[in-house]
């Protein structure tokens, strides 16, 4: 028996073995790459994330507020769009959302950033040059 013969043979009885013990459906395909937990997939996924939930959640809250109350009620009320931030915070705080949890609050913090800079310059472009 050859060397190659050899190994293929203990490795069909090894594959034996372990199919006796425990039944797995074998379909010939490997996880795909996200089932492997990809490094940079849950940042990406994270960080849009926030994004999103930055631009959709208070734009939903306002809406729903604008629908069930006055506007001079919701406009009181919505500050307390920032108890949706409590989503983000306690992702961080579970362990096996940590990662996920952490790039989605840099997603919202960023996304913060730049929609209030961009804001302000803008209002100071407005009023400096205003004619």
């Amino acid at each position: 028996m050859s060397t190659e013969q050899h190994d293929q043979t203990e490795s069909a009885d090894v594959q034996g073995d372990v199919q006796d013990d425990v039944q797995v459906p074998d379909d010939g395909r490997q996880p795909d790459w996200w089932h492997r937990d990809h490094p940079t997939f849950t940042a990406l996924s994270g960080f849009f994330t926030g994004l999103a939930f930055v631009v959709v959640v208070p734009g939903l809250f306002i809406g729903l507020l604008n629908w069930l109350f006055a506007d001079d009620t919701a406009e009181d009320l919505f500050p307390f769009v920032l108890v949706t931030l409590g989503v983000p915070i306690g992702l961080v705080i579970a362990p096996k959302t940590r990662r996920f949890g952490l790039y989605m609050l840099i997603g919202v913090v960023m996304t913060a950033l730049v929609v209030l800079g961009v804001g302000g310059l803008v209002l100071w472009f407005m009023l400096t040059y205003q004619s």
